[in-house]
């Protein structure tokens, strides 16, 4: 008979969806997985494969925990434009306790040229959100909130570019004043 598992798998998950947020691929030893994990070796190999499967299941993760943040922030608000705002907001004010930046940018940039898997999935994550705005900024068009002089498409994108962009400058030492000087002269293109 097998030994029962000693640890609830969805947490020491999320343990190592953060130290990969935090540190890169490239920068997360194995022997600082277990650590941070709290799991011997051998679980963490029985339970999650080896660091790459489990690097693709952290993003996995990120995924999920992005999905309910933004679905939550959206369900509650009034209009479009709201919405969108609440989007910016939630990329802007950060993660409470967690890194900062994205798991999917910092695994874009880090690992998308040379790893196909890392790439399929930040790109989805990338046109998942995208067809969120361009859903949102349409939803608005309808409603006469925002003028209808630009595609919902490419308002989207240049928007989420500017999410993309926030996202990376969030890791660095840039002020969250201008972080948000940015995102509201983005979002002042919706209403031209």
């Amino acid at each position: 008979m097998g030994r029962s598992k000693e640890f609830e798998e969805s947490v020491v998950l999320q343990k190592a969806m953060e130290l990969f947020w935090k540190q890169g691929y490239e920068k997360t030893s194995l022997s600082d997985l277990v650590k941070h994990m709290g799991i011997h070796r051998r679980s963490l190999y029985d339970t999650f494969g080896d660091k790459h499967t489990l690097f693709l299941k952290a993003i996995d993760c990120f995924g999920e925990l992005i999905k309910a943040r933004l679905k939550s922030e959206i369900s509650s608000a009034e209009t479009a434009k709201q919405a969108i705002q609440r989007i910016f907001d939630l990329m802007l004010e950060g993660n409470g306790d967690r890194p900062l930046g994205c798991l999917f940018i910092n695994s874009a940039t880090e690992m998308a040229p040379r790893d196909k898997e890392v790439e399929e999935k930040a790109k989805d994550a990338f046109m998942q959100l995208e067809h969120l705005l361009a859903d949102l900024i349409r939803k608005g068009q309808q409603t006469g909130e925002f003028p209808c002089a630009y595609d919902a498409e490419v308002l989207a994108e240049n928007l989420h570019n500017t999410l993309i962009g926030i996202r990376v400058l969030a890791r660095t030492s840039a002020s969250k004043e201008k972080l948000r000087r940015i995102a509201d002269f983005s979002l002042a293109i919706l209403n031209k």
